[in-house]
């Protein structure tokens, strides 16, 4: 079977990989002029399964209220914008708050993510990558009680659907990362998920990219597409700007710019763009920086540590489709960083980035056949793209293939919406 990717990202790439090792000719489209220049290029760089507690939970709309109009806030709403598609994303991501909602999103996220996780693991054994991986796990601290307390009763749900993860004292998380230690007399204490991992998604998606081209996989990179040829139903074939393109199947991989691009054809993806931002400081001095992986829960910072290099990402701010960097916000993660880690790294050797991610209202990935014959959906992972990759891309090449998927399907369908 011929199957065109749509989108070269990391979920991309790693469907295209999938698909080939499935025995399919493979063609991967997309508008940069290699794989991994969007939302795959910055990233926090965390396999973190540890992440899979949604956004909307019974906790999210006070916090949300207490931030509006803070432009240093973690999650920030542009819901004054004149944008139907936010109001409506937000109603539905409203719906999920609530105990009951969290839960079963919570168990369905786990599910692509510990898949994935072991699926990452099974794509090293067969080729040797070097992405900056570390296997040291993240580890999760706290300075405020009442969030500790609530990470806790998190980690407790996601213990009970198959991660394990070990609360630790302040003493435990300074002993885990010395790194820590100006900060051990504010800290409550930490979570430790110990098989999550960190590594350069960027370089990852290029060098996958690299062995899927090996391998056969056809790049038609620096074409935009148009629009879809449909015909009766089924999707036939996809207009670029350099020609139509055509296959036995389609899988929709574009991110953020799924939900705008299939709405002309009745497909009502409910994904906005969570536009995310990152730094990546060289790091003059390696010993005061962290090895592990680290989440500061307080603020929705990420650290890993990538060769000679720290990259730190968080924040999330809905309002639209620009990827400009806004200074105030960016800053505010540098002056973070250094407060934390004192003179790590030189802060005008700074490279400053934000991408969008593409969220849907119950954090959950959306994975299977579309409405359209021939085409399908492995889109909508919002933070975890890096995270559930592999294994939605595997997921995606079993139905495809005609196959029994590895994990069950139930709730990560379009259907479900």
């Amino acid at each position: 079977m011929r199957v065109l990717v749509l989108g070269a990202g990391v979920v991309g790439v790693t469907t295209a990989f999938y698909l080939q090792k499935a025995g399919h000719e493979v063609v991967i489209v997309d508008r940069q002029n290699e794989p991994g220049m969007e939302t795959s290029y910055a990233n926090g760089g965390q396999i973190a399964a540890a992440h899979a507690d949604p956004w909307a939970s019974p906790a999210t709309p006070l916090k949300a209220l207490k931030w509006l109009g803070q432009k240093e806030a973690p999650l920030l709403f542009h819901f004054l914008r004149a944008d139907p598609a936010l109001w409506s994303w937000g109603l539905q991501f409203l719906r999920n708050c609530t105990a009951k909602r969290t839960e079963v999103n919570t168990e369905r996220t786990l599910r692509v993510a510990l898949h994935s996780r072991n699926c990452l693991k099974d794509v090293r054994k067969e080729i040797a990558l070097d992405y900056d991986c570390r296997e040291e796990g993240i580890l999760h601290f706290y300075r405020n009680p009442k969030e500790f307390d609530l990470a806790i009763e998190a980690a407790e749900t996601m213990r009970r659907h198959g991660l394990d993860r070990k609360v630790l004292t302040p003493q435990e998380c300074v002993e885990k990362e010395q790194a820590l230690s100006g900060v051990k007399d504010d800290l409550q204490g930490g979570i430790f998920s110990d098989e999550d991992e960190s590594g350069d998604a960027h370089r990852f998606t290029q060098q996958l990219g690299a062995y899927c081209r090996q391998q056969g996989v056809e790049f038609a990179t620096n074409h935009t597409i148009d629009s879809l040829i449909v015909e009766n139903g089924k999707v036939t074939g996809v207009q670029t700007d350099k020609g139509v393109l055509s296959g036995d199947a389609y899988v929709m991989c574009m991110g953020s710019f799924s939900a705008p691009f299939l709405r002309p054809y009745g497909i009502k993806l409910p994904i906005y763009p969570a536009k995310g931002y990152s730094i990546t400081l060289p790091l003059s001095h390696p010993e005061r920086a962290p090895s592990v992986s680290l989440t500061d829960d307080e603020f929705k910072l990420v650290f890993s540590r990538l060769g000679d290099r720290l990259r730190v990402a968080g924040t999330a701010e809905l309002g639209g489709y620009s990827t400009e960097v806004d200074e105030v916000r960016s800053r505010f993660i540098l002056r973070k960083t250094l407060e934390l880690f004192p003179a790590c790294g030189e802060p005008d050797d700074v490279e400053f980035w934000a991408g969008l991610r593409p969220k849907t209202p119950d954090s959950v990935p959306i994975i299977g056949k579309s409405p359209l014959d021939s085409l399908y959906l492995n889109t909508g992972h919002g933070t975890l793209g890096w995270t559930m990759s592999c294994g939605s891309a595997q997921v995606i090449a079993d139905v495809i293939s005609g196959k029994t998927t590895q994990i069950p399907l139930s709730g990560l369908e379009y259907s479900r919406f």
